[in-house]
């Protein structure tokens, strides 16, 4: 590792890690697309990397004094834990789960921070509604586009975590201000 990398940007890194790859383990168990995998072969994951790994790194990150990604990794942690430990017993009670769950990840994106980490949390928003509507109106087709959305922000949360690791770029180029497309007329 590189010696100029800091406790906080490691901390980060491990937790984005985690995310990344409980969200693509639970999205893609939504979405079919393997054939066998479904949603509950994601739990050993969600239980161990989701929730004690995320768990774990977002105490080390508050004893960096780095409270954003704390709040973040450890509320997550939490409730990815629970989604691994817990049996919803019904539709309702799971669609209930999403939704609160749902409301952490709306308190994230509105949090500011980085683009790649509102990028994770947002799409990571959409999934978590999707999935709580598809709950409660039993059904499986908006399920699984719930599921790609959590590929999808497991993605995003991989490749800032990668980014970091093999220093590449990590936010999108914005204009000079006063520069750009100019009206004439």
């Amino acid at each position: 590792m590189d010696n100029d990398v800091s406790a906080g940007a490691t901390t980060t890194i491990v937790g984005r890690l985690a995310l990344g790859i409980t969200l693509l383990a639970f999205g893609l168990g939504h979405t079919d697309v393997i054939d066998g995998v479904t949603a509950a072969d994601a739990v050993s994951i969600a239980h161990y990397v989701g929730g004690i790994a995320l768990f774990v790194a977002g105490l080390m990150a508050f004893r960096d004094r780095d409270t954003a990604n704390g709040t973040a990794f450890t509320a997550l942690g939490a409730l990815w834990f629970t989604w691994a430990v817990s049996d919803a017993g019904s539709a309702n009670a799971a669609g209930l789960f999403f939704l609160l769950f749902a409301l952490v990840a709306l308190s994230l994106t509105l949090a500011g921070g980085d683009q790649l980490g509102q990028g994770t949390y947002g799409l990571f928003l959409v999934s978590l509604v999707l999935m709580a509507i598809a709950a409660f109106a039993d059904n499986d087709g908006l399920a699984k586009v719930g599921g790609w959305f959590a590929v999808a922000a497991g993605a995003v949360a991989w490749y800032a975590a990668t980014a970091a690791l093999a220093h590449w770029p990590t936010s999108l180029r914005g204009r000079a201000a006063g520069r750009g497309v100019t009206a004439t007329g």
